[in-house]
């Protein structure tokens, strides 16, 4: 695999300000093209108050030093390091730097339990949550328009008999004296529909893989990362595609990551939208099965390559 690189230029930054212009069709294309050839790219000018992104930065990590760090210290993956080196094992540990929870923005059920959170907080990411399923919504339209899908074709995709789930990932990622041997985040592909980044602004370690060559995803002040999920790219029969990434552990810095899914209802009936589908002779479309049943795939081989657990889903018949 080739040598990382912290070229600021490579990962795609595409300012939505230009979507309300002249410029409007260069910025479609600047979209279009970064869902088909990064599946990640940073958005400026979104339309979510920068007062609100910094908020949320300033009181989250105020709640991890308080209230979650301590926690931490405790945890598995710092009881593993810790053996790892008092019995001078260098291999690579199989688990993730980070500590997080998820909050659960939409009414699917079971719902996922979250910790009791201080009142500005909640009121911060209740605010939080609202700008970026707005922001979800119309990424999804802009998508539909880019490969001539009828308006609303992808969010009613991913609704099933209910609606998309919505949910946010709360995170750090503390300081570590040996990021040579733990990841913060080990290398995966997103299982879902269109995620959305906040990243931190002065912390980085985010990268995404492109060509055999890993890509650091820069902190840029105010910016929102946009990452394509495994079952959108089976929706796009794979015209969009979703990406290996990690998060490094660093042993300088905490990284806060707060990352919205906009995925399929477990209901959701996934498969190619028709008109992406190809009649080329020995062509290989994506195949059809229910959201519940690949998530549960998913659940056991995150770490895993993509595609054999999408090809997976061809044994699995759909129980409409």
């Amino acid at each position: 695999m080739a040598a990382i690189t912290a070229d600021a230029a490579a990962v795609p930054v595409i300012d939505m300000k230009k979507l309300n212009g002249e410029d409007r069709n260069i910025a479609m294309v600047e979209i279009d093209r970064a869902c088909q050839q990064w599946g990640f790219f940073q958005l400026l000018n979104h339309g979510i108050p920068h007062s609100l992104l910094d908020k949320v930065q300033e009181i989250f990590k105020e709640y991890y030093k308080n209230s979650m760090d301590a926690q931490f210290q405790k945890s598995a993956s710092v009881q593993m390091l810790n053996k790892a080196l008092s019995e001078q094992d260098c291999s690579k540990i199989e688990a993730d730097w980070e500590a997080g929870f998820f909050l659960q923005h939409s009414s699917h059920q079971p719902a996922i339990a979250a910790p009791a959170l201080p009142a500005d907080l909640k009121l911060i990411m209740d605010e939080f949550a609202e700008e970026m399923s707005r922001l979800a919504d119309r990424m999804l339209g802009i998508m539909d328009e880019n490969l001539g899908l009828e308006k609303g074709y992808l969010k009613k995709a991913l609704s099933g008999k209910d609606s998309p789930f919505f949910g946010t990932k709360m995170c750090h990622y503390p300081p570590c004296p040996r990021p040579d041997i733990i990841d913060g985040l080990r290398s995966h592909t997103d299982a879902g529909g269109i995620i959305l980044l906040l990243q931190d602004d002065k912390v980085d370690g985010l990268q995404v893989l492109k060509d055999g060559t890993w890509f650091d995803v820069q902190p840029m002040s105010h910016a929102i990362v946009i990452d394509i999920g495994d079952q959108l790219e089976v929706i796009t029969n794979g015209k969009y595609k979703s990406m290996w990434h990690r998060v490094l552990a660093k042993t300088d810095g905490n990284r806060m990551s707060v990352a919205s899914f906009y995925n399929p209802s477990s209901s959701a009936k996934v498969y190619p939208a028709p008109s992406l589908v190809t009649d080329i002779p020995n062509a290989e479309n994506y195949p059809e099965f229910i959201s519940a049943d690949y998530m549960r795939i998913y659940g056991e081989q995150k770490f895993l390559a993509k595609e054999p657990r999408i090809e997976a889903m061809r044994a699995i018949l759909p129980a409409y």
